[in-house]
């Protein structure tokens, strides 16, 4: 009875649901509070729930779920909910995943940081990723793989799991079904991770004694790949409303060979792109490409990630997340911005890697993120190009330069004859952003011909994790991406106009936005940073009336422009302008010595743009 209740609700809500919840990457932006976010959601569908109040109007006006899709989002929340409620268990506690194999790698994360031992045990196939030899040896997780034939064949845990996490790991072809044999009290196993097909995984959390997994488990979700898509959490529940089981889907060949040539058409590049699930799945399949590589190549010598302290809050803890974990594996901090430049502090870190014979990965923004400079880019080359010694003379080990792309990802860097096409170098961007104007997270890099062998160990990491972008996703860049080049100019043309309206209106305030020189070069971002003029006695009354002037600015415009100004860190959306401050959103897990509490501002090719100007007069006008 209370089984049919359940699902007879989430039948409805399924029925009435917001569009918004399966076609955006962001939903209800309006109603964000980002300490409440992982908790907020549920509680107000529970109530929902209890009245039995299904209806559109009602769920339109629940709060954005968790952050971003990456970390979750409306229906792959219902979805966790519907199987916790069906099973008695804490929503917390279930934990779905668009990759299979990644859930086994979060567990494993944090047992090799506690030095706690692990044991595996599996029925029927392993996730056909999964490669236990790399992930024990170049992830450096340590643990014990069993497979079994049944649950009868699982040995009595009571004494195992007093030295070691247990995993039962299945393939399952219906959706929230959990044998309530594996998480009784006599079985006890700590966690089950059931696949389920082409849509993903859901991982169930086991008592109490586990739960400080919890908030682990989830930052490998947001770092290091993405929950369970929209619309493959959608497929998973109308299929558990149904009692049907789930049919494996392949991707669509012509869809992913329609993206792959758009990016190389983009990029200029020879080398097959690769595509996955957001920015930072492939950043973390880079990560650990590069990291295997120099273990091969270069064996016992130590691995430096240079990565600026202020960059994107994501690629600052990711490369700091992958360092903790790995014993030879260093991050070093680049300063970018201000007063300090890029070519500059690559030079004097290059020179000190290579004396120490270090293995040198560049990862860096150009723009650069928030404060939009460029560097000069014949001194950039030449930095990366010059043959540096070691303390005893030999020659050093050449860098490879990792391009956060996403600001300018139409811009030719790598192609034959370009800049940096000399120099070992990857390109990346998130997908997230022009390359599907916010419709999906997939993102995607590319190689100069100088790194044919770091892409077969990118691609290998990148299936490892199970992170390759969905068939939707390939089916919606398939869409996008012809028209990206189009929609980045004319996204160009509103920031310029924006910009030089600010600074006629309030010529006190600081913009930082590339020149006209530089656009005339192909830099043409749709972004930029502004410091807005202040006062007061000392620095930190300027400093506190600044930051409430950012946020007096932000409300104006989100409240008098409700359906197109938002406040999000989003970039390269099709419509609207989307507002943030640095210091509080992508810089959130920065150093609080590196954050930027500035405004940043992102236009895109579709917005009311005489409306922004007469709004912004009118916060002018009030200071």
């Amino acid at each position: 009875m209370k089984e049919d209740k359940i699902l007879k609700y989430i039948e409805d809500v399924l029925e009435n649901m917001p569009k918004d919840w399966l076609n955006l990457t962001t939903h209800r932006l309006d109603i964000y509070d980002e300490k409440m976010a992982k908790i907020q959601f549920l509680d107000q569908f529970e109530t929902l729930y209890h009245s039995n109040d299904s209806s559109t109007a009602a769920l339109k006006i629940l709060p954005t779920a968790y952050d971003y899709i990456r970390l979750g989002h409306p229906l792959s929340s219902l979805l966790e909910w519907s199987i916790a409620k069906l099973n008695n268990i804490k929503a917390d506690n279930v934990i779905s995943f668009s990759s299979r194999t990644t859930p086994i790698l979060a567990i494993l994360r944090k047992n090799s940081l506690e030095r706690k031992k692990t044991q595996i045990f599996y029925s029927g196939d392993l996730p056909l990723h999964f490669n236990a030899e790399i992930v024990q040896n170049i992830y450096d997780y340590k643990f014990d793989l069993q497979k079994i034939e049944g649950i009868k064949e699982i040995p009595n845990l009571s004494k195992l799991n007093s030295e070691a996490t247990t995993i039962y790991l299945s393939e399952q072809k219906e959706v929230g079904n959990i044998d309530t044999e594996l998480v009784s009290k006599s079985l006890g196993m700590d966690f089950l991770v059931n696949f389920h097909t082409s849509l993903g995984s859901v991982m169930i959390v086991n008592g109490e004694e586990n739960e400080d997994y919890i908030s682990d488990i989830q930052h490998v979700r947001r770092r290091e790949t993405i929950a369970m898509t929209p619309a493959d959490s959608f497929t998973a529940l109308k299929a558990m409303v149904a009692h049907s089981t789930l049919e494996f889907k392949n991707i669509d060949e012509a869809d992913k060979n329609s993206v792959l040539k758009s990016i190389k058409v983009i990029t200029g590049t020879n080398l097959d792109p690769i595509v996955a699930s957001s920015g930072l799945s492939i950043q973390y399949a880079i990560m650990m490409g590069l990291v295997h590589d120099a273990y091969i190549n270069h064996p016992g010598k130590a691995v430096k990630f240079i990565v600026p302290p202020n960059c994107y809050g994501g690629t600052n803890d990711q490369a700091r997340r992958v360092a903790a974990c790995l014993e030879n594996v260093e991050v070093v901090d680049l300063p970018v911005d201000g007063d300090n430049e890029m070519v500059q502090s690559i030079n004097t870190i290059l020179d000190t890697v290579a004396k120490e014979d270090a293995v040198p990965y560049i990862i860096a923004e150009i723009p650069t993120n928030p404060r939009v400079e460029v560097p000069d880019l014949q001194k950039l080359k030449e930095a990366l190009s010059a043959v540096r010694k070691t303390s005893n003379g030999d020659t050093a080990i050449d860098p490879v330069f990792i391009l956060d792309q996403t600001f300018c990802p139409n811009l030719h860097f790598l192609g034959e004859g370009e800049i940096l096409s000399t120099v070992r170098t990857i390109s990346y961007a998130s997908g997230s952003k022009f390359p599907s104007g916010g419709q999906c997270t997939a993102g995607y890099c590319v190689g100069n011909d100088k790194i044919d062998a770091l892409m077969e160990k990118i691609a290998l990491h990148l299936s490892i994790c199970d992170n390759e972008a969905t068939d939707l996703q390939y089916k919606i860049l398939a869409k996008q991406l012809p028209s990206m080049n189009k929609r980045i100019f004319d996204a160009y043309k509103n920031t310029r106009e924006f910009v030089n309206f600010i600074k006629e209106t309030l010529p006190e305030a600081k913009i930082n936005f590339v020149s006209e020189e530089l656009a005339a070069e192909g830099f043409t971002p749709s972004v930029f940073s502004l410091d807005l003029p202040t006062k007061g006695a000392n620095a930190e009354e300027k400093e506190a009336y600044k930051r409430e002037l950012n946020l007096k600015l932000i409300n104006l415009m989100i409240t008098e422009i409700p359906s197109e100004s938002k406040y999000c860190v989003s970039y390269g959306q099709l419509k609207g302008c989307y507002w943030t401050i640095p210091a509080t959103s992508t810089q959130g897990t920065t150093k609080e010595g590196d954050k930027d509490y500035i405004a940043r501002v992102s236009v895109s090719p579709d917005l009311d743009l005489e409306l922004h100007k007469k709004v912004f007069k009118k916060f002018v006008d009030q200071i």
